[in-house]
Order: C-alpha cells, then sequence, then structure tokens
C-alpha cells in the first residue's frame, strides 16, 4: 500500500512539474478578474447578491457534518468540470477562472466593507486548500484543451507528437492528479470552511 502511494505522488509531481506554467497561467487569470472584482465591484450586482442568496439558503438549517458534505461535493463537482470539460478547447476552464475570481474579489470587497478588513482572516484558513485545488483543476483543464490542438495539428500536419503532447496521457495523469491531490485539498477545505461556517 505504501509503494502505491509513493509511485502515484511522483507521478502526480512529474505531471505537477510538466503542467507548472497552465498553472501559473490560471492563476494569473484568477488574480486578474479577482482584482477587478474588488476594485471595480459594479458588474452584475443583481445576478452575485441572487446567488449568494441562494446558497445561504441552501445551506439554512444544515448541522457541520452535512454543511461539509454539502461545500465538499460543490467543490468537487466545479473542480472536476473546470478540469475535464477542459477537452473543449479550455472555454470552461477558462470562464471558470475568470468568474470565479470576479465573483470572489467582489464578495470580499463587500464583505470587507461591512465587517473590516479582519472578515478576510475568516475566509483564509480553508482558501489556502480551496484556492489551490481549484487552480490545479482549471490548469488541469487548460492543458487538456491544448492537448487537443495539438493532437489536431499533429495529425493535420503529419508531424510525430511526443506522448506527454497527448490528449490520452494528459487526461489520465490529469485524473490521476485530481484524485491524489485535488479531492485531499477539497476534503481538508470543506472540513474547514463548514466548522467556520457554524462559528460565524
Amino acid at each position: 500500500m505504501k509503494k502505491f502511494f509513493i509511485k502515484n505522488y511522483l507521478k502526480c509531481w512529474e505531471f505537477f512539474c510538466k503542467t507548472r506554467w497552465f498553472f501559473v497561467f490560471g492563476f494569473g487569470i484568477f488574480a486578474l478578474t479577482f482584482l477587478i472584482g474588488f476594485a471595480f465591484p459594479v458588474f452584475f450586482r443583481a445576478e452575485i447578491f441572487g446567488i449568494v442568496k441562494g446558497l445561504v439558503l441552501a445551506i439554512e438549517g444544515k448541522n457541520t457534518l452535512e454543511l461539509i458534505g454539502f461545500i465538499f461535493l460543490n467543490n468537487l463537482q466545479a473542480s472536476f468540470m473546470a478540469m475535464a470539460l477542459g477537452i473543449l478547447f479550455g472555454f470552461f476552464p477558462m470562464m471558470t477562472c475568470i468568474v470565479n475570481g470576479y465573483l470572489l474579489g467582489f464578495v470580499a470587497r463587500e464583505a470587507v466593507m461591512t465587517d473590516g478588513i479582519f472578515m478576510m482572516w475568516k475566509i483564509f484558513p480553508h482558501g489556502i486548500f480551496e484556492l489551490p485545488a481549484v487552480m490545479f483543476s482549471i490548469g488541469i483543464g487548460f492543458r487538456l484543451g491544448w492537448s487537443v490542438v495539438s493532437d489536431g495539428w499533429h495529425m493535420v500536419s503529419g508531424k510525430r507528437k511526443t506522448r506527454e503532447n497527448g490528449l490520452g496521457y494528459n487526461f489520465r495523469e490529469g485524473l490521476r492528479f485530481f484524485v491524489f491531490v485535488i479531492v485531499p485539498l477539497l476534503v481538508v477545505a470543506g472540513v474547514i470552511e463548514g466548522i467556520l461556517v457554524k462559528l460565524m
């Protein structure tokens, strides 16, 4: 069992090194849209408040364990979709990155304006785990989108492609990374966020 985990985490590290610039690209887009949402919270105000209200109603009445499960499953679904639907030329992870960046920037601005800067410390602990998980999913989605384009290019040009450029390799290794790295991060984030929400 120990060898099984060591082997898979070594494979994950290898894939991380090959995918690092896709992660950096995704984080850059997220950071930019977060800053826009924080500095200029003027777009889609009614829609965002509607989303927040819907989330508040969805978690109302749930105990801590139910809340943790709800948060984890929501984050799991969103992260998997951001990764898997990257095969559509990276469009879905790009939209996920932009929407979530702006949404979190907007909500952070409202929280600071209402409760002060120290409100950010209540968000920070679970963000340490949740944000990397989401960014990893988005980065893998971008890599899958790039693989589709690369496969098409090699097919048209007749040039031989390397194994690392292929969609099959990247999807398989991306799924391994999702199971062994992203899911554990989301579990920890869900536990911390569920407990913090109940304490607020």
